[in-house]
């Protein structure tokens, strides 16, 4: 299996270059999922629990008191601790809309967020609104393959065909969500929501897996954990723990 260094070093993206390069100099694929509505909420969350991690998803439009202070604190915070941010936009109309949606409105999502993600129901024109806007200021676009909620649809003809096409737009697209590794190509980031130390699930529908099973068995590169740590009494304990078991499963998957 080859190493985050490695893999840093055959991506073309200057994201996912920087992701992989991360992930290996901080030693850590725990991304956070700060599903909170204030904007004090998802700043304590960023800069308590930002050393601890790679990745910080944000809803930005649930934000009850968004504005563009909360962008430069977090764009700061993203330095300062060393992580990416992650604006869990869940793009999903056609290509002009999308357009302007990632790049204009109150929220500008491309020029802060270095990663963002789409659905694929539209079609290819999605990516190449997105790419229009993203690429040239170096982002990277996910692509949802699969969703760890109970009775998704996101799941065979459509996963196929969302690997399809990020295999014909590697510049711009560099990975997936997805509960486990999709294809064998070392460029493309696989990321898995629905991780919990133990498992089991809530009352809507959502299906937890552990560190080690995501990472391990199902090589996956990057854990996602939100109210499993944030939700905890000692978040900052909860999020080391999760680190720690996250780089543990790499380091025995690296010896496999």
């Amino acid at each position: 299996m080859l190493t985050y260094k490695q893999r840093a070093e055959l991506c073309t993206n200057p994201t996912a270059q920087k992701l992989f390069n991360l992930m290996d100099k901080k030693q850590t694929n725990l991304a956070i999922a700060a599903d909170v509505i204030t904007k004090q909420e998802l700043l304590k969350i960023a800069d308590e629990l930002g050393p601890e991690i790679c990745v910080l998803k944000t809803h930005i439009d649930i934000i009850e008191d968004f504005d563009a202070d909360l962008v430069v604190q977090l764009q700061r915070l993203s330095e300062q601790h060393n992580f990416l941010l992650f604006e869990d936009r869940k793009f999903a109309d056609i290509g002009n809309t999308v357009k302007y949606q990632y790049q204009n409105g109150i929220y500008n999502i491309a020029n802060w967020s270095h990663l963002t993600n789409a659905h694929t129901v539209p079609g290819p024109g999605i990516i190449q609104g997105l790419k229009e806007v993203g690429l040239p200021k170096g982002r990277g676009l996910l692509l949802l393959a699969e969703m760890s909620s109970k009775g998704t649809l996101a799941k065979g003809n459509y996963t196929e065909e969302t690997l399809r096409m990020a295999e014909e737009n590697k510049d711009f697209v560099i990975g997936f969500i997805t509960m486990r590794q999709l294809l064998d190509d070392p460029t493309f980031v696989n990321l898995t929501p629905g991780v919990q130390l133990a498992v089991g699930g809530d009352n809507l529908g959502q299906q937890y897996n552990t560190p080690d099973k995501v990472i391990r068995e199902q090589k996956s590169d990057i854990i996602i954990v939100g109210r499993g740590i944030y939700g905890a009494a000692d978040p900052l304990a909860e999020a080391k723990k999760y680190r720690a078991a996250g780089w543990q499963a790499y380091i025995e998957r690296s010896k496999e």
